[in-house]
């Protein structure tokens, strides 16, 4: 099986090329003529990000896709390529007409829905065999404007609140914030007493740019609506970023205003963070690397803001497409409806890092690559067990750490809610205009000022796809 050269490229420099991803693809959509019908071929061609969790491409996915093509007869040509060309190589070969089959992304992209096939099918038909997909999911792959599935989504990742145990039992909270609120009365002390500060960056990167989704959420309110209206101006917004203010000053640093996407990790890692809004990636590179601080770090759910509303934003979203331009379409189904049906071998080779769209969906039995689990049926049993007893707790850590994440499909909601992920949200989402009004207001700015000036890029980038066809809403 082929694989191109990996690259070390940060997840910063893959939302900065996915703006120019935005464009290319509005580009090229102009250029590709209407689907046709094409026979299918027994070829499959794949191209696929390189996982945060090496082991999950090097040990597993790769050899679990060529041993399915073996069994098919179908040549599986698979190529892994850096989170940062993604975006223009997915708009380069849709310009082009040709390219792969399959493209793997970890956002939605919405915006390349003129270009890729409608797999309203497929959708439909992994939810007759594996029960109903989690609206995060849903909402990340399917566009009720139009009412087209663009994509079709597989899986997602947790992204929790990572605490120090220690530093929050010496302030008398030892099992970590609750809500907004918390990290002002307890992480205000754990900075003032102890000397070690919040990890929320407030800065152009993806990690903050998550945040402050969920810090807007928490504070019910969001940039628009179920219908897609524009609705970021409001009191419940300025409260929000009063609040992040008020955060700033009293448990953070300077030197969050200009965080990349690893720097939360790095500072947990080195007990320089006393909490930070990370998926459990940042806990495995402790384990491998600092054990003992692996074994002070623990998991809260998403906080809960000043009315009791907590959500957190899904930290990563697997999404496939297929292009129009494939001539392998149906193998290329048939292979997301076999990856679906062996998600439990997903979930273990990630390390936890994947949890499955399909949560209902049953575990093969027999052999599966992993220690037997007693009394597992479904993805759900499967998920549950694993984050009760984590397979991969090391020497000398407590049982049960993952347990606060076993509800998480509860608390995590899909980038644009209560709207679904669409091409306006996404530019939205990768030219950091909320992070950038955090850091704004955290800095001098007033809050409502900030927020204003928010609203305007904003509605200019809703208005661009809204006359495009591509979203609803009005304002």
């Amino acid at each position: 099986m082929k694989a191109k050269q990996r690259k070390d490229i940060t997840r910063r420099e893959f939302i900065k090329h996915a703006g120019a991803g935005l464009l290319a693809a509005g580009l090229g959509a102009d250029l590709i003529s209407p689907r046709r019908a094409r026979a299918a071929e027994k070829t499959l061609r794949i191209l696929q990000w390189s996982h945060f969790v090496p082991r999950y491409d090097t040990e597993w996915f790769d050899r679990f896709a060529q041993q399915w093509g073996e069994a098919k007869n179908v040549k599986v040509t698979l190529d892994h390529i850096g989170l940062a060309e993604i975006p223009a190589r997915t708009a380069a070969e849709i310009s082009a007409g040709e390219g792969h089959d399959l493209i793997e992304w970890i956002s939605p992209p919405a915006q390349f829905e003129p270009s890729v096939l409608d797999l309203t099918d497929i959708n439909q038909e992994a939810q007759r065999r594996f029960g109903k997909q989690l609206p995060v999911s849903t909402l990340s792959s399917y566009n009720p404007h139009t009412r087209k599935y663009y994509g079709f989504s597989h899986g997602w990742t947790i992204d929790p609140g990572n605490y120090r145990k220690s530093l929050w039992a010496k302030v008398g909270k030892p099992d970590g914030p609750e809500t907004w609120e918390d990290l002002v009365a307890f992480g205000g002390r754990i900075k003032k007493e102890l000397g070690i500060q919040l990890g929320i960056g407030l800065s152009q990167e993806l990690d903050s740019t998550m945040a402050a989704w969920a810090l807007l959420w928490s504070f019910d309110t969001s940039i628009q609506d179920a219908q897609e209206n524009v609705t970021i101006n409001n009191p419940r917004a300025v409260e929000a970023v009063e609040y992040m203010a008020r955060l700033y000053k009293v448990a953070m640093v300077p030197e969050v205003f200009s965080w990349t996407p690893v720097s939360n990790n790095q500072a947990l890692i080195a007990g320089r963070a006393s909490y930070i809004l990370n998926s459990i990636s940042a806990y495995r590179s402790a384990q491998k690397q600092v054990p003992e601080i692996a074994k002070d770090i623990f998991f809260v759910p998403a906080l809960k803001g000043p009315r009791g509303t907590r959500w957190s934003s899904e930290h990563v979203i697997y999404v496939y497409i297929i292009p129009s331009y494939s001539k392998s379409a149906d193998i290329a189904k048939e292979f997301l409806l076999h990856l679906v049906a062996n998600y439990d071998q997903a979930m273990y080779a990630s390390e936890l890092y994947n949890s499955p769209a399909f949560f209902d969906g049953p575990v093969p039995s027999g052999s599966r690559g992993y220690p037997p689990v007693p009394g597992v049926r479904t993805a759900r049993d499967l998920h549950k067990a694993w984050f009760e007893d984590d397979p991969f707790r090391i020497e000398g850590e407590a049982k049960g750490k993952l347990a606060p994440l076993k509800g998480a499909m509860e608390w995590s909601a899909n980038v644009g809610y209560p709207g679904p992920a669409s091409p306006a949200v996404g530019e939205v989402f990768g030219t950091f205009i909320l992070p950038n009004m955090l850091a704004k207001a955290a800095q001098g700015m007033k809050p409502a000022e900030a927020v204003a000036e928010a609203e305007v890029q904003i509605k200019k980038i809703f208005s661009q796809w809204r006359n495009r066809g591509l979203i609803g809403g009005k304002v």
